[in-house]
């Protein structure tokens, strides 16, 4: 239910007022001054305020900014006895949903009145998706118990409070980017854009112009000006993805930006100030690369003030059930799927994995999975790869001994041939019946 609140000093007036809006299913709160009216917006939730511009405490024009200030998806409607176009135009600029005379309400209150609920509900709605964006990208909705995944975690809360630059180190897929957005998310920048760009995606000449945008005519086809990244950042937070694959030349522009907070648009001749967070990632060693001449010594100590390395997830082994389940719920929900079990065995073969891709692999395993199974996440569904594996280490005792390794051997260049035994005898270099008494022997048939 919409609830709204009238503020008006005529209490006849206020009184039929309330009445004809409760007649169309609205909660009306009445007060007759500013005082009492703030009052009952703490004690309530006010949708709508609909406030009298002289009031005996002050002015309903003024007030409509205090109130928006405060309470910003609430709308207001301003009546007066005497319009002024004045006093409308900065009812307008104060936030006021519209500016009214007395002698027009009856006829235009109640539809004014339904317009004003839309908004407000549409707001309402955008403030929700805002925190749930912001919850996602959360250091809270960050999943993982182990003690390395931890600690990147409780290094990034304490510096995203911060203006600091930021490097984070890992190998590809260890989730540089989630962490990126966590820290902008509970920085004081997070009002602002979160601007992420791959630097490994684009020539040095495309990377420049993304970066710092250019003028039309700058180069050929450049058929109009373009905002550059950094502006599109500012204020905010501009992740570059990467670094490490950043051109020398171009590392010494992103240099400049660090060091003086500006930067020339391609093109153009006069800077550009920006007031921009950088947070670097790379899965290099920049330090080699250093010393390689592939990577400025000064842009390295510039970017990396606060490092923060994140684990490969073969360091993490006790979070993979966890994050097993959470793509689970996230696939299942996506495919419209009602698949919330995974088998022990699952996991186990999961475990033995070696994630050389990380948390990256690990979802798209869970996907395929998903795709392929209507109840439980049972070994069959894994790629073959893990299926292999699982079967070789059940074999791993008895590997020990000749025989067995002579049988292991013989079946995999039976893979090999597709079950070619004459090839399989050659490569083998034995006689085409020997190795038949060998697949008798071993049960390979």
């Amino acid at each position: 239910m919409i609830n709204i609140l009238i503020i008006d000093d005529e209490e006849k007036l206020r009184g039929l007022l309330a009445r004809l809006i409760i007649l169309e299913g609205f909660e009306v709160y009445q007060a007759a001054d500013f005082k009492t009216a703030w009052k009952k917006l703490e004690q309530n939730d006010i949708d709508i305020v609909i406030c009298d511009v002289k009031l005996p405490d002050g002015n309903g024009v003024e007030y409509s900014k205090k109130i928006k200030e405060q309470y910003p998806t609430l709308e207001i409607i301003l009546l007066t006895a005497y319009g002024n176009i004045v006093d409308g135009v900065q009812a307008i600029k104060n936030g006021a949903f519209d500016y009214i005379t007395k002698g027009d309400d009856n006829n235009k209150i109640i539809p004014l009145l339904y317009r004003a609920a839309e908004k407000v509900a549409l707001l309402k709605r955008v403030s929700q998706l805002e925190k749930q964006l912001g919850s996602k990208h959360s250091f809270d909705k960050m999943i993982g118990k182990s003690n390395s995944f931890q600690k990147a975690v409780e290094l990034a809360r304490k510096v995203s409070v911060s203006h600091t630059t930021v490097l984070l180190t890992g190998e590809t897929g260890t989730g540089k980017e989630v962490f990126a957005q966590a820290i902008h998310q509970e920085s004081t920048r997070n009002k602002h854009n979160f601007v992420a760009i791959n630097c490994s995606a684009f020539s040095k000449d495309l990377l420049e112009s993304a970066l710092f945008g250019h003028k039309a005519g700058a180069f050929t086809g450049a058929i109009k000006n373009q905002k550059g990244l950094f502006e599109e950042a500012n204020n905010g937070t501009l992740f570059l993805d990467e670094i490490g694959e950043m051109a020398m030349d171009l590392q010494a522009k992103l240099l400049r930006v660090l060091e003086n907070g500006e930067f020339i648009t391609v093109g153009e001749t006069k800077a550009t100030k920006v007031n921009v967070r950088i947070i670097a990632a790379t899965n290099k060693n920049l330090q080699k690369e250093i010393e390689e001449g592939h990577f400025r010594e000064d842009l390295f100590y510039r970017i990396s003030v606060f490092q923060i390395h994140l684990p490969p997830l073969r360091e993490r082994m006790v979070d993979i059930e966890e994050l097993s389940y959470n793509f689970l719920n996230m696939f299942s929900i996506q495919m419209n799927k009602k698949v919330k079990n995974i088998s022990k065995e699952f996991i186990e073969a999961l475990k033995q994995h070696s994630w050389n891709g990380n948390i990256r692999e690990l979802r798209n395993v869970i996907e395929r999975s998903v795709i392929l199974c209507d109840d439980e996440l049972s070994m069959e569904f894994l790629p073959l790869e893990f299926q292999v594996r699982k079967n070789d280490q059940s074999k791993t005792l008895s590997a020990f001994h000749l025989a067995s390794a002579e049988k292991l051997h013989i079946q995999k260049v039976l893979n090999y041939t597709n079950g070619n035994k004459t090839k399989t005898a050659e490569l083998l270099n034995i006689a085409l019946t020997t190795l038949y008494r060998k697949i008798s022997e071993f049960g390979l048939e």
